[in-house]
C-alpha cells in the first residue's frame, strides 16, 4: 500500500483516521468539495482552505475532453494548473458516462462514446482511465466502473457488477505505484445485498489503497441506501480508509459515519448555494423566502463563514432578490464551510467517545427548524 491510513479512534463502528499523502494529511471523516472541471462553482482556492477543505475532487472525464490531460500534464499537473497543493482525488468518468444515454457503448474493452461538447469520439479503457489520472497527477486515482444504471434487475446489475470487477483488475495492473498516491476500487452490485458483498470480496482480494462504494444515491432512497452500507462495509479491509461517492446532505453523511464510512464527495452544497438554500444547524433555509427580507440575524449564529459573521439574512435575500452574484458567492461559501465543519464535528465527537449524543443533537436542531424573527422565542 502506498497511502498511509491510521484509525485515531472508534466509537462504536464510527472511525476517525488519518490519511497521510503526497500532497498533505487529511483528517477522516472529510467531505470533498466537487471541482468537476478543476473548479469548486463559486470558491475561490484561498476560500476554500478557508472553509477547512483538506481534500478536493475533480472529474478525468471532463478535463481529457476540455483542456485534455496531456495538456494539463505539460503545465505541471493538476495541482499547479487550479493552484491546489492539496490532496486531489479523481472521479475516473463511469458515471458521467452513464449519463451520456446513446451517446455512448459500453464492451468488454471500455466504453466508446461521443463527447457532449462537440460530437467527437473516444474510447475510455480501464487502462487509459488510469493514464489519465496520472497525467493529472492525481493523488487518489479511481479505477473505471460501470456505474449500475438504477432500477435494475438482479441479472442485469450482476452483469455489470462483474464487469466492473474485471476493469477493476486491469486498473491495478495497469496502475503505476507511488509512494504517498493511491488507487481506490469500486463497489457496485445495485440494491442487492449478496452483490455487494461479492464485489466487495473481489476488490479485497485484488488489494487497493482504498474503496469506494459507488452506484448509491442514484434514485434508491436513503433507506435502501443505508441498508446497502450496513452489507458492504463489514466486507471491506477495515484497515482502509472508505469512501461514499456522491452523498449526499448533511443527515446522509451522519448517518454514513455512524456506520463507519471515512470520505464523502458530492455537488449538493455547491449546487444550493447557488440557489438560494442554505444547510444550517437548524435545517435548510430557502433565501427567497420572504420571511428572510426583513431578518437582521445572521444565516446561522454557530458558523464562521463570510456569510454568516459578515451580513445579514435580509441582506442575503435581497442579493437573491436582484440577481446579484454575490448571493451565490455568499451561500456556496457557506454550505461548503458548513459541511467542513459537520465532519470536523463528526470527527471531534467520536475522538470524545460522544457521538450518539452529538448525532441526537444535531438531528435535533435539523428537526426543530427555527421559529420566524418576530416569534416569540426567536
Amino acid at each position: 500500500m502506498t497511502l498511509s491510513f491510521k484509525l485515531v479512534a472508534t466509537d462504536g463502528i464510527a472511525r476517525a483516521g488519518l490519511l497521510e499523502t503526497a500532497h498533505g494529511a487529511v483528517r477522516t471523516p472529510a467531505f470533498m468539495p466537487v471541482g468537476t472541471q478543476a473548479s469548486v462553482k463559486g470558491m475561490t482556492q484561498p476560500a476554500l482552505r478557508a472553509a477547512g477543505a483538506e481534500m478536493i475532487l475533480a472529474n478525468a472525464y471532463h478535463l481529457m475532453l476540455r483542456p485534455g490531460a496531456e495538456r494539463i500534464a505539460a503545465l505541471g499537473g493538476l495541482h499547479q494548473f487550479m493552484n491546489w497543493p492539496g490532496p486531489i482525488l479523481t472521479d475516473s468518468g463511469g458515471f458521467q458516462v452513464m449519463s451520456l444515454g446513446k451517446l455512448r457503448k459500453i464492451s468488454e474493452a471500455g466504453v466508446l462514446f461521443r463527447s457532449h461538447i462537440d460530437g467527437t469520439r473516444h474510447q475510455l479503457t480501464p487502462e487509459r482511465a488510469v493514464e489519465i489520472q496520472h497525467l493529472l497527477d492525481a493523488t487518489i486515482t479511481m479505477v473505471l466502473d460501470e456505474c449500475t444504471e438504477f432500477p435494475a434487475t438482479d441479472e442485469a446489475a450482476g452483469l455489470s457488477m462483474e464487469l466492473s470487477m474485471r476493469w477493476a483488475a486491469r486498473a491495478k495492473a495497469a496502475y503505476m505505484p507511488r509512494h504517498g498516491y493511491g488507487l481506490f476500487g469500486i463497489v457496485q452490485g445495485s440494491v442487492y445485498p449478496a452483490l455487494r458483498r461479492q464485489s466487495a470480496a473481489t476488490l479485497a482480494a485484488l488489494g487497493f489503497d482504498g474503496y469506494a462504494i459507488g452506484g448509491l444515491a442514484v434514485g434508491e432512497g436513503q433507506k435502501c441506501m443505508l441498508e446497502m452500507l450496513d452489507t458492504t462495509l463489514p466486507a471491506l479491509p477495515p484497515d482502509r480508509p472508505r469512501y461514499l461517492m456522491g452523498v449526499g446532505t448533511p443527515h446522509d453523511i451522519l448517518e454514513a459515519v455512524s456506520r463507519g464510512v471515512d470520505l464523502f464527495d458530492c455537488v449538493i452544497p455547491t449546487r444550493a448555494g447557488r440557489t438560494a438554500r442554505a444547510f444550517t444547524s437548524r435545517g435548510v433555509f430557502n433565501l427567497r423566502n420572504a420571511r428572510f427580507a426583513a431578518d437582521p440575524r445572521p444565516l446561522d449564529a454557530a458558523c464562521t463563514c463570510p456569510a454568516c459573521v459578515s451580513h445579514a439574512r435580509a441582506y442575503l435575500h435581497h442579493l437573491f432578490k436582484s440577481g446579484e452574484m454575490l448571493g451565490a458567492i455568499l451561500l456556496t461559501w457557506h454550505n461548503v464551510h458548513y459541511y467542513q465543519d459537520l465532519c470536523r464535528d463528526l470527527r471531534a465527537a467520536i475522538l470524545a467517545g460522544e457521538l450518539p449524543a452529538h448525532a441526537a443533537t444535531l438531528r435535533a436542531g435539523w428537526q426543530a427548524g427555527e421559529p420566524d424573527a418576530n416569534c416569540k422565542g426567536a
